[in-house]
């Protein structure tokens, strides 16, 4: 069994990760919100976790993996009824396409994948359990943990190390932080539970304090209570979480139970888009639908992503698939020459791909472990077949052809017709500017005898056709 030293946000020192019973690490992550389609960064952060429980599987231990849906909050209220669906249609068909998005990543399921709805009850009775410890209050039929009761709030984002707006405990502050979500520099009290609003519809739960629904920092509380218990091995999300979510879970946990909550913090960092944050506004939130549309593959999405260490920020570009794909041909031609009948036995930590192991066992170094095995690709043979199937299963690289199946948008369409006819009419500088109008919008025109063949840029060209 290899030992996986993996960088501790707590304790800002990368630490081995262990199981705390010696056998089985018990693995908590901040699973999505189920409101629209997941993007590129969410899958990022997921894409990422996937690697660290695959590794640590690889390397010998037993892993019991949750991964929570967000299924009732502002976001997924105002959406429903926007839309005029019952809560439970709406994010049931939002999480249906998260698991296909996630089976197309080659994302392994998590063995527990709890729902907020589903979790009232145990939610209740933490807010309960908090309240008989005088660590929250009810206020208008809403509830609110009382953050100075809980001294070592701040601990694992050094929040006292840094400027803050603090907010001031008691029934004066109580309309202070009602959202789900808040200003991140925000130290006030936060909400447990929600009381009933008119927009609200008929998303809500009979409590002790009235009608309303949990606050969302509190579901990952209660949930990783009744699946993983106390001193969980190992809690992953994205950097973004440490402050408030992950603090608020903290701070909630511990003065619940009176024990420990988590042993390990693992937090990856952020994904930008050529160099820009990820927005709507910017036109630049994209999704696995909208890499293949440009004819990427989700295989090649994936590599894109483990590109870069986990927790430095990893700046996407469209021109990176291209170096994607050929890697993946590479690793593909590998996979053929050791063969798969030699990849029954035990990997050989010591072999040729041994530096790819102990880059992962290194605070999980994706990009190293792929340059380690790029320096000994051409030189694999039969005995590395082991080896090499252990490292692909680790990275979650399914090296597997994926069809590209492309449509081509209206929009492009109409441009391509366009030009067809001013061709036909000899107007050459029309269809100059059509063809680069087209081109623009990421598509290649190819002309024969009888008409025209559209294909994304991301294809024309390549080797192989795909």
């Amino acid at each position: 069994m290899n030992a996986l030293q993996l960088f501790d946000t707590a304790s800002r020192s990368q630490k081995p990760v262990a199981a705390s019973d010696g056998k089985t690490v018990r693995m908590y992550c901040c699973g999505p919100t189920v409101y629209g389609p997941a993007h590129i960064g969410n899958f990022r952060t997921f894409i990422v976790q996937d690697v660290l429980r695959r590794t640590l599987e690889v390397f010998g231990h037993r892993v019991t993996h949750v991964r929570n849906l967000t299924d009732v909050d502002d976001k997924t209220i105002r959406q429903s009824q926007a839309e005029g669906k019952t809560l439970g249609v709406f994010t049931d068909h939002w999480r249906d396409r998260f698991h296909e998005d996630c089976r197309a990543l080659n994302l392994l399921p998590p063995q527990v994948e709890p729902s907020a709805v589903a979790h009232i009850p145990q939610q209740i009775a933490m807010i309960g359990a908090l309240m008989a410890k005088g660590h929250a209050y009810e206020a208008r039929g809403s509830v609110y943990f009382k953050v100075d009761s809980f001294p070592d709030y701040g601990s694992l984002s050094r929040l006292k190390e840094r400027e803050v707006v603090a907010g001031a405990s008691g029934a004066a502050s109580v309309a202070a932080e009602d959202a789900d979500e808040y200003e991140r520099e925000t130290a006030a009290d936060f909400v447990l539970w929600k009381a009933r609003k008119p927009e609200d519809g008929p998303n809500f739960w009979a409590s002790p304090w009235g009608e309303g629904r949990p606050g969302w920092h509190l579901e990952c509380s209660a949930m990783a209570r009744e699946y993983l218990g106390c001193d969980i091995d190992l809690h992953a999300g994205g950097v973004d979480l440490v402050f408030p979510h992950h603090e608020n879970e903290i701070a909630q946990s511990v003065c619940a139970t009176g024990c420990g909550f988590v042993r390990h913090w693992f937090h990856s960092a952020h994904l930008t888009v050529d160099r820009q944050k990820m927005s709507k506004s910017l036109g630049n939130l994209y999704t696995l639908a909208d890499v293949r549309a440009r004819g990427w593959t989700a295989a090649e999405l994936r590599y894109v992503l483990i590109s870069g260490h986990y927790n430095k920020p990893l700046n996407f570009a469209w021109e990176t698939f291209t170096a994607a794909r050929s890697a993946i041909e590479r690793l593909r031609r590998a996979g053929d020459q050791v063969g798969a009948e030699s990849a029954e036995g035990a990997p050989d930590w010591n072999g040729r791909l041994g530096p790819a192991f102990e880059a992962l066992a290194d605070d999980l170094n994706t990009p190293k472990a792929l340059g380690a095995a790029f320096s000994v690709i051409d030189d694999l043979g039969a005995g590395d077949g082991p080896s090499f199937r252990a490292l692909m299963h680790a990275l979650g690289l399914d090296l597997r052809m994926e069809s590209v199946v492309v449509e081509v948008p209206e929009e492009v369409r109409a441009l391509a017709e366009a030009r067809w006819a001013a061709r036909g009419a000899k107007d050459w500088a029309e269809s100059d500017r059509l063809r680069n109008e087209i081109t623009a919008r990421g598509w290649a025109v190819k002309d024969g005898k009888g008409g025209y063949e559209l294909s994304p840029l991301a294809l024309a060209g390549k080797p192989g056709g795909y």
